[in-house]
Parts: structure tokens; sequence; C-alpha cells
């Protein structure tokens, strides 16, 4: 298991450990410090082998695979379709090296021969997580990067087939989720219907159904034409996702602040539309046992979007199809969930706006953006002392055990 002393904290990470301890709380955040809150993380990633694609796909879509070619003195990840990605060799120091190196059953000089054994566990039962929702790392995050829908569909299969071999044993605290090609709908019902028989208990589903720009011909989530799909999911009791940069490249920005400006605009806000979508089509008026999250976006932005949608359904009457028999923010407090690592604006208005069955944590393990291993800081920082201790111990983990069906150890109740 990891240690604390496994931990080399660089001066640029010496912010991390800053936090104030907490007054006044339940439960702890830390194991083995006393009585613990549940806490499930509902954003961690999991890396394939590099070459798990090239293996197991047919020959036939090898050429379609990413690839790294040396061109002008650089090196680019190149793939059919999308413009050529500069590599930038980064040396990793102190426990962002750790980092770099988390998520695929590395740890040192140790290397545990499943991703989802003792040494994955161990790194996250060091930060407090109880329980864990994990999606793609590595080349798996390019799946979808494809108009191609076979392609896409088969390496939707091989990872859905790989991430069930290597978490089956141990899927009632670390549960992979299943991706489906929604580009496809008839692909995606199948594979519905066989990830449900494997044991999944999660899919994810990328933000625009259609890789690429924006066109208003191609499907998209408030169409009836996925009715079909949301109801052999409803029928299979599975909680939908939606992850940031998935369906369309986020890299659109170049120049200066491009780096800022495709993390805000072109990643995080395009995870707002598949639940506008669906809030406001009636999908979930139809379909009322559907649950889907928002992944790594955060949640300050819920409360202006309820109140945006309902302010659009109540102006904007003359042309609203269909008619509802709830406002739209009804919906998402009934059916939605949206995922928060260190987000102010989300604990200072989640009992405001009534969010306090909605919100749910995550450390986003392994990523740098993400808390891990110091989660017990972050969450000091970010939960404070003002919220209430049955809100607490819903975002910590209650919240998520209801949207992805995690058992809850008798010792936590």
């Amino acid at each position: 298991m990891l240690e604390a002393k496994d931990i080399v904290v660089n001066p640029e990470n010496e912010w991390r450990l800053d936090a104030p301890e907490p007054k006044g709380w339940g439960r702890e955040v830390k194991n083995g410090s006393g009585k613990k809150y549940f806490m499930v993380s509902c954003d961690t990633h999991l890396s394939p082998p590099v070459t798990l694609f090239k293996q197991r796909l047919d020959a036939k879509w090898h050429d379609m695979l990413p690839k790294i070619e040396v061109r002008d003195g650089g090196k680019y990840l190149i793939m059919p379709g999308a413009r050529p990605d500069r590599i930038v060799d980064i040396v990793y120091e102190g426990e962002d090296g750790l980092r770099a190196r988390a998520g695929a059953g590395i740890s040192k000089d140790l290397i545990d021969e499943n991703p989802v054994g003792e040494v994955r566990i161990g790194e996250q039962e060091f930060d407090g997580v109880d329980a864990e929702v994990m999606f793609p790392n590595g080349a798996a995050l390019l799946m979808w990067a494809s108009a191609n829908n076979e392609f896409v569909n088969a390496q939707c299969q091989v990872w859905n087939d790989w991430a069930w071999e290597v978490a089956k044993d141990v899927s009632d605290r670390s549960h992979p989720t299943a991706c489906l090609v929604t580009a496809d709908i008839d692909m995606a019902i199948k594979e519905v219907e066989r990830v449900a028989k494997m044991g999944y208990k999660i899919l994810c589903m990328p933000c625009k159904p259609v890789f690429g720009p924006h066109n208003v011909a191609d499907l998209n989530y408030n169409l009836p034409a996925f009715d079909p799909l949301w109801a052999a999911i409803q029928d299979h009791d599975l909680a939908m996702t939606f992850h940031v940069s998935t369906g369309r490249d986020p890299r659109a920005s170049r120049g200066n602040g491009g780096a800022i400006i495709n993390y805000v605009c072109h990643s995080l806000s395009p995870t707002i539309e598949p639940i506008v979508n669906m809030c406001a089509s009636g999908v979930f008026e139809r379909f009322p046992q559907l649950r889907a999250a928002t992944i790594e976006a955060d949640a300050g932005w819920v409360p202006w979007m309820l109140q945006k949608m309902d302010e659009a359904y109540l102006k904007h009457h003359f042309w609203v199809r269909p008619k509802l028999k709830e406002l739209p923010s009804q919906y998402y407090r009934n059916n939605c969930y949206a995922s928060f690592g260190e987000d102010d604006a989300a604990i200072a208005l989640i009992e405001k706006f009534n969010l306090t069955d909605n919100f749910m944590w995550a450390n986003d393990y392994p990523h740098h953006e993400g808390s891990w291993p110091h989660s017990t800081e972050a969450i000091y920082r970010t939960l404070g002392n003002d919220l209430k201790e049955e809100t607490r111990a819903k975002v910590l983990g209650l919240n998520a055990a209801k949207c992805f069906g995690f058992p809850i150890p008798d010792k936590f109740k």
C-alpha cells in the first residue's frame, strides 16, 4: 500500500498540502483515522496496455489507429481525420512523476500484473477512496475520434472486454465504464445488451453522439431516434456518464492562451449539452428511471444551467416543443448528477439550489488536475465548515452509491 514516505512533494505541489482543519465533522475522510465517511471517487482513470487495440482489433483497422511519427524534428500523434498533435516530452519531478506512473498498476519498482489489483487499490485507499468509477485513459481516450462507426464500435468492444477482465473480481469497489458508439444506435443497443450480461453497471457515452464539428443534421440526444437506446439502458438499470473531451476534438484554439481556452471552453463546457438535450426534450419524462451524470466538468455551472433552462421554457413558450409536465430543472434534480473535484462554486450553491442529492465528489486519479494523493486536504479546502453533515456524507459517497449501484459496507452505515 502507498505510504506517505513514498510521496515526494516537489515545490510546485506544496500548495496541495495547505488546508484548514475542519470543525464539527461527524466522520473522517482518511483511512485509519476513526469513523469514516463512505467515499466514492466518481472519476478515475484506467490505462490499458499501449498495444491493446492493435493486438485485439482485426488487422483491417490497424492503419486507422493512432501512431507516433517524427516530423520536422519533433514527435507527433497522427490520427486519420485529425490534425497532427505535437507531443511534448516532459520530465516529471517529485509527486508529478508518481501521478504519471499511476493508473496502470505501477508504483515505484512494483508492477502489479493486474492494473486493478493491489497497487491501484492501495493507492486509492491511501487517498480515502472506498469505491471508484473507472474511465478510459491513454490511447483508450481516443476511441471516439473517428467518423467510422464500425471502427469506433470495435474499439469500444475491445475496451469493454479488457476492462471487465481486469476489474470483474473487484467490481463492487472498482467499477469500469462500458463505452458505446452512439453515432449508430443499433450498434449501441447491441453493446448495451452485451455489457449488461457481463456485469457492467455504468456506461460511458460521448458528449456529442457523432464525432466532429457541429452539424445540425447529425443525430443528437434530444431526438426521439434515441428512444430505443434509452429504453434498453433503463431496462437494464444502467447509469449513463458523459465525460469531458469526448465527442469532439477539444483542441479548438491555438496560440496565446490556447491551453486555457481549450480546457474551459472546448473540454469542460460541452459537457453541459447532453444534459440540456435530455432535460429539455422530455427524455426523462418518457424514461423516468434513467440516471445521467456529467464527469470531470465540476458542478458550479449547474445552478446557472437550471435557471437558464427554465427561463427559456417559460419565456420562449411559443417555440418550445414538447410541452413538459415539469420544468426542465426538475428533471435534472430527479435524474441527473455532476461530479466535482475542487469546486468552491458548487459547494457554495449546493444547498441553496436544492442539489444535495445531485453532486458527487471525485479525485480524478491519477490525473494531474485531480487531487490524488492529497484528497484529504482538497476535501478540507473545498467542503469547509458550512455544509450540513448530511450534505457532506451525500456528496462524498452516498449519492454515488445511489447513482452507480455501489453497495455500502456495514461499517459505514
